[in-house]
């Protein structure tokens, strides 16, 4: 079979293709410029976007360890400061924190011309640094417990802060008490065993217990291991109000001062009557619970009989009164209170200030 060409073709010269119009392709030269705007909805031009999402992704991927260091060096911050904080508070006020409890525990009726008696006689027959008994229990409690308590605040706060759409430092009345409230029933929580322990060689003589390592020995084998917990419900219900006020109070007042003053940083001495004030609020509104709950931790080496928070609540009235009773020593907490209270939040935020100065 013999090829023959087309006429009006050379032999050299290939024969013409008809192909169909849905499957032509067209080319592009350098040349062509492309429509600004596609006809079709959604179209774009995607080598553009599609850079655009790419570093976009590439960003979050890349920000998303350093956030997580940062949050972390956050984190470690908050500890560090928070536990500096309340050993020094607690430390400043640790012979009236010891007279108060005597008190508390105890069926004598309070006044300060007795708790500078009882100081008094403290240091004569014990020497004085017996006015501080109890405070390496008290620091052993109170560092883990400020730093959990100081760090789980600012968690808290970050965390109500994105649902609500604030800043930690601007949110609204009720989620700055709930932040405040979380954070010491958190702290409350991991750390109350210590507490117990604390108050027991508050209240005893040296020959009873003579460390803490003693009293966790002594309590276990002799009253079992539930008792590290007894007091633990009047514990929480009591710190919900004092620390939800509390930091609720010294958060108000810093916004109120930037409000008003224009400075972003009130000064320490500022800070120190804050700090009071809250201190001052949120012990008042937790005291009778304190009384409570002192009376439940140390009824095993008191003489008072083991009873519910009810029970507990009505023999105090009965016994003592309603006000004399339950607000008993609380003279001599508005004069610790404040203090500890103001040198605890004081210290907290210019370690925090300290901190990201050096970090920076």
């Amino acid at each position: 079979m013999c090829y023959r060409p087309e006429p009006g073709r050379g032999r050299g010269q290939l024969p013409s293709l008809r192909v169909p119009r849905y499957l032509t392709i067209p080319l592009y030269s350098s040349r062509t410029k492309f429509p600004a705007n596609p006809s079709r909805p959604g179209m774009g031009n995607g080598v553009k976007e599609g850079s655009v999402h790419l570093r976009e992704d590439a960003e979050a991927v890349l920000s998303s360890p350093v956030s997580s260091k940062r949050d972390h060096r956050q984190v470690l911050s908050s500890l560090l400061s928070g536990a500096l904080a309340g050993a020094l508070a607690k430390t400043a006020v640790a012979p009236l924190d010891r007279t108060k409890i005597i008190f508390q525990v105890s069926s004598k009726r309070f006044s300060a011309k007795e708790a500078f008696r009882v100081l008094y006689y403290t240091y004569l027959n014990e020497g004085f640094l017996s006015l501080w008994r109890g405070n390496s229990a008290t620091m052993v409690r109170v560092v883990p417990y400020a730093a959990i308590q100081f760090s789980a605040h600012e968690e808290y706060k970050r965390i109500l802060g994105r649902y609500y759409g604030f800043r930690g430092e601007a949110l609204p009345p009720w989620p700055r008490l709930l932040a405040g409230a979380l954070a010491g029933t958190t702290a409350a929580s991991l750390t109350y065993p210590l507490d117990l322990v604390r108050a027991r060689m508050a209240v005893t003589p040296k020959e009873m217990y003579s460390n803490i390592f003693h009293v966790f020995i002594r309590i276990s084998r002799e009253e079992g291991l539930k008792t590290l917990y007894h007091g633990f419900t009047p514990t929480v219900l009591g710190v919900i109000p004092y620390a939800g006020l509390s930091f609720f109070t010294y958060e108000t007042l810093k916004s109120l001062h930037r409000e008003y003053s224009g400075r972003w940083q009130p000064y320490p001495f500022e800070r120190m009557i804050f700090g009071a004030c809250a201190g001052l609020i949120g012990q008042s509104a937790s005291y009778p619970l304190d009384v409570v709950r002192r009376r439940m931790q140390t009824a095993g080496v008191t003489g008072h009989p083991r009873a519910s928070i009810a029970c507990t609540l009505r023999t105090i009235v009965r016994e003592e009164g309603a006000v004399r009773g339950l607000y008993k020593g609380l003279s001599m907490n508005w004069l610790k209170g404040p203090i500890a209270v103001g040198i605890s939040f004081t210290t907290f935020d210019l370690m925090q200030i300290l901190l990201r100065h050096l970090q920076s």
